[in-house]
């Protein structure tokens, strides 16, 4: 194992795969992850499952299958989908077992079509668990206004939920709201607090990629590359303050665990900049660092891991966003402007994964 990646661990930082596909776990491939990359968890989105699809023949027999049987388009991408992250599941259920079911965890999303109507995810939501039907799953849901109440309606009734496409800190302090609101309505069914899982996925690299393009055209490019971490810095500022409250303390006592804080779209998108900058940044103890494997093999041969990089600079990233603010920035747009495109972006995955299937729905 990497030297770098055993700091990080000790950190507190859990590691997860940003990837899944059937060709990772025919080949052994993401044991390995597991054994020698300080891997335990994975999370997928549309845009993983579509590209898995596109490469090799890992899918060629089960969609032969299901071409015989006659089932429909969106039937078989749950099939397909589900089937894989059963796998996987099964794959990490070693590391669930030995982290008493904090991480060794794997997240499949709701159909993204579905992320502004609460009931139809609510709905798609207990389809999935029932589907997958592992203790080690999360369900994402995405953090749009319509799935705030989906989210808490989910832990509700005992769905361990990773909440998706996190841009701003306002929608994060929504998000734990309703998960707060989630785990009252389930200690009041008498559920066991402690099966309920959930994690908080705040998007980082996004927010620079949209902030950096408006910092060009403002003329202030002594800014770029600052926001994203400055963000999530404050998003973990406000995680802590849930952790002091009272509300969240009775919750505890009734066996409750919080809803880390993970970092998610941590791959960088500019070339310019250190390609383990999330990951150097962002260290802080009971966070979840979702990475492509690229990243992965970056912070193993280069991470600069010397402790916690969050908690120490909450002042600096106020100061960063009270520039960018100054700059000419307007921070409700640009994460309004990213939550759009996240949905769209997923959408859009969503449409070609369908259509991949389509086409190789064959007898």
């Amino acid at each position: 194992m990497s030297d770098n990646l055993n700091k990080l661990s000790g950190q507190g930082v859990s590691i997860w795969l940003d990837d899944i596909s059937r060709e990772r776990l025919r080949t052994g491939n993401l044991e390995q992850l597991i054994r020698e990359k300080n891997v335990v968890g994975v999370t997928s989105n549309p845009t993983i499952f579509a590209s898995a699809l596109s490469k090799g023949d890992a899918y060629d027999q089960q969609m032969h299958d299901l071409a015989i049987r006659g089932v429909d388009i969106g039937e078989a991408v749950r099939a397909i989908t589900t089937y894989d992250i059963r796998w996987a599941a099964d794959v990490l259920r070693p590391v669930y077992d030995g982290t008493a079911g904090v991480d060794g965890r794997v997240s499949l999303e709701v159909d993204p079509r579905l992320a502004r109507d609460c009931e139809k995810t609510v709905a798609e939501a207990r389809a999935l668990w029932w589907m997958v039907d592992r203790p080690n799953l999360f369900i994402k849901i995405p953090a749009t206004m319509e799935g705030i109440p989906a989210i808490t309606q989910a832990l509700a009734e005992g769905i361990s939920v990773n909440v998706t496409l996190i841009f701003s800190l306002e929608r994060y302090r929504a998000v734990m709201d309703a998960w707060l609101a989630g785990l009252e309505a389930a200690k009041a069914k008498g559920l066991n607090l402690a099966t309920i899982e959930s994690v908080a996925s705040f998007f980082v690299s996004r927010v620079d990629t949209e902030i950096d393009k408006r910092l060009d055209q403002l003329g202030k490019p002594e800014l770029k590359g600052k926001a994203g971490v400055a963000n999530a810095r404050l998003a973990y500022a406000a995680f802590e303050e849930v952790m002091n409250s009272e509300r969240w303390q009775a919750l505890r006592a009734a066996g409750a665990r919080p809803q880390r804080p993970l970092w998610a779209s941590t791959g960088v998108k500019n070339p310019d900049y250190s390609p383990t900058l999330y990951v150097d940044q962002l260290v802080a103890p009971g966070t979840v660092n979702t990475m492509p494997e690229k990243t992965i093999d970056a912070a193993a041969a280069q991470a600069d891991v010397t402790g916690d990089t969050v908690r120490p600079f909450y002042q600096d990233a106020w100061n960063v966003m009270a520039a960018l603010k100054e700059a000419g920035v307007d921070y409700d747009d640009v994460v309004r402007v990213l939550e759009e495109e996240g949905v769209q972006k997923f959408e859009a995955s969503w449409g070609e994964l369908l259509e991949s299937v389509s086409k190789n729905l064959v007898p």
